[in-house]
């Protein structure tokens, strides 16, 4: 019994040290992350090995090479601002090249500087491309070409609901390519697409392809690092996958799709590009020579007679995991909230996390009350592993006489501990075994809070402005702590002296490693511990007043 609980806390510390390198990644954010205007030292652009390449026995073989221009010149960039977005697109391609969330600031103390989601930053470059592709090179715009827009900046009205901005490209001989950006009030999704107006005297025949282009973080974390930055698509076929840097460098994406989508993830936020439902796609990724990595989509080719006109559509998503709004956008998409393999139990919780939310309307005072809710639903278990517990420490001075007594006979000592159990009809592992049972639901309550986009920057009370950082006065994470000791004493003492020590340091490792989790966790735990101890004195105390 004594190695199970050891096991189990040690089990929870792996879990601390697991969720506070993911957050010191996440939260430590480095000075240019700050900085939204990308200098001409720091700006790049890709190369002409960003294009994607069409196999041999697709209808279109081949694709233009451009040769690559060193920065982008302010005069070529194009502004659009609505609600949710302000967009820099470069005029070379109509390349989004800076994404900002207008509805997410980088930090609650600085609510004018938003959070940057793409970027031509050298050290976080995140791009998202778009183009189509033909054999016939001077016919067909990639996102090397020049393309024209009647304005440089672009703002939604106050009483408009939709915002369309097109950029236009012309072949010498007439055939005309619109690349229309469609923005919705109080959206992140943004309709993409290609008008192509063959108003020359040849056939035209070409496909659209869509990416995105990005380099690998340079904080990419380590071996206990949980958080995902990186690719991922979904097929019906085989579900959400998800692609590192090292799996799209290496060409592993490479398959065709229908009612699919690709993305890039970062924590909480994603781009993605939804082709249209019923609609051929291949999903592709590379690596580039420069080392970012691209993941993108095209699609099946299209022919337009002289005088016909095409488009191809789909959707371009910049923005945060709201799970309500993703389910509406494409089947799987939500699934970009990763809760791990512990999703069957996260999706309810954060369901439930959102019906008392609604009503309550502070995700501080949620957490409080989803946390009693869950030791309401244990309860019985708890009172089950909390009467074993008091049982043991009620015998705890009779095995400590039977230990003086054998020794270093351990055979005698187990055998009589065995009887003794017997004898008083308690179970050893009775304390240990409904802590088992409940640790999943823990976990993936750990995961949805993580997770969950809403959480960042959510006040409660006083001091605590964000519950995705850490308490700026460690006051919670000391309430943890002192909650954990209190709760230690309650349960029987192990019988080895090791054991019994390294159960004492528990509460202050926990209490240091969680001096830097987000508050919103370290406020759940505290009151689990203020509830589990609540629950435990009183079982205790009837325990020891039975005869």
């Amino acid at each position: 019994m004594d190695n199970i609980r050891l096991f189990l806390m040690l089990g929870l510390g792996f879990i601390g040290l697991l969720l506070w390198e993911a957050w010191q990644a996440d939260y430590v954010v480095p000075q240019h992350a700050i900085n939204s205007t990308p200098s001409t030292s720091q700006t790049v652009t890709d190369a002409d090995t960003a294009t994607p390449e069409i196999p041999l026995n697709a209808n279109v073989d081949a694709a233009p090479v451009v040769a690559p221009v060193a920065t982008t010149p302010a005069k070529r960039l194009i502004q659009v601002r609505t609600d949710t977005l302000d967009l820099q697109i470069d005029a070379r391609g109509g390349t989004i090249v800076d994404a900002k969330l207008m509805q997410y600031p980088v930090a609650v103390d600085t609510p004018e500087i938003k959070f940057q989601l793409l970027s031509q930053r050298l050290n976080d470059y995140f791009i998202a491309q778009s183009g189509l592709l033909s054999t016939e090179q001077t016919r067909t715009p990639t996102h090397e070409s020049i393309f024209h827009s009647a304005q440089q900046q672009y703002s939604m009205p106050e009483d408009a609901d939709q915002l369309i901005v097109d950029l236009t490209w012309q072949a010498p001989d007439g055939l005309t390519v619109i690349k229309r950006f469609t923005f919705q009030r109080g959206s992140h999704a943004i309709q993409l697409s290609h008008l192509v107006h063959n108003d020359s005297a040849q056939p035209w025949k070409g496909r659209d392809y869509r990416q995105f282009q990005r380099s690998e973080p340079a904080d990419g974390g380590n071996f206990f690092m949980y958080t995902y930055t990186g690719g991922a698509i979904y097929s019906p076929q085989d579900k959400y996958q998800k692609y590192d840097f090292a799996d799209l460098n290496a060409g592993l994406l490479n398959q065709d799709v229908v009612d699919g989508w690709v993305a890039m993830l970062q924590h909480y936020f994603l781009g993605a590009f939804i082709p249209p439902r019923n609609n051929n796609q291949h999903f592709y990724s590379k690596g580039l020579n420069n080392g970012r990595s691209v993941i993108g989509t095209y699609s099946a080719a299209q022919t337009l007679a002289p005088g016909e006109h095409g488009q191809f559509d789909g959707i371009l998503f910049i923005g945060p995991k709201l799970r309500t709004e993703l389910e509406h956008l494409a089947e799987g998409l939500d699934l970009t909230v990763d809760y791990g393999f512990l999703v069957f139990i996260a999706k309810p919780m954060h369901w439930v996390l959102e019906q008392i939310n609604h009503y309550i309307g502070n995700w501080g005072w949620t957490i409080i009350l989803f946390t009693l809710l869950i030791k309401l639903l244990f309860f019985k278990l708890s009172e089950k592993s909390y009467h074993s517990m008091a049982n043991m420490r009620k015998l705890a001075p009779r095995i400590q006489a039977m230990k003086d007594r054998y020794g270093d006979d351990k055979q005698r000592m187990q055998k009589a501990m065995m009887d003794l159990y017997k004898k008083e009809k308690i179970n050893p592992l009775g304390g240990c075994l409904p802590m088992l049972i409940q640790m999943p639901f823990f976990i993936a309550l750990y995961w949805v809070l993580l997770e969950s986009v809403e959480m960042r920057q959510a006040p409660w009370i006083l001091w605590i402005t964000d519950l995705s950082i850490k308490d700026p006065y460690y006051i919670l994470p000391l309430l943890m702590g002192a909650t954990m000791y209190f709760q230690q004493k309650l349960n029987p003492v192990p019988t080895d002296p090791m054991q019994a020590k390294m159960m004492q340091y528990l509460p202050w490792i926990f209490t240091v490693m969680f001096a830097f989790f987000p508050a919103g966790l370290v406020l759940y735990w505290a009151t689990n511990n203020l509830l589990s101890i609540a629950q435990q004195w009183v079982i205790t105390r009837q325990v020891e007043q039975q005869r």
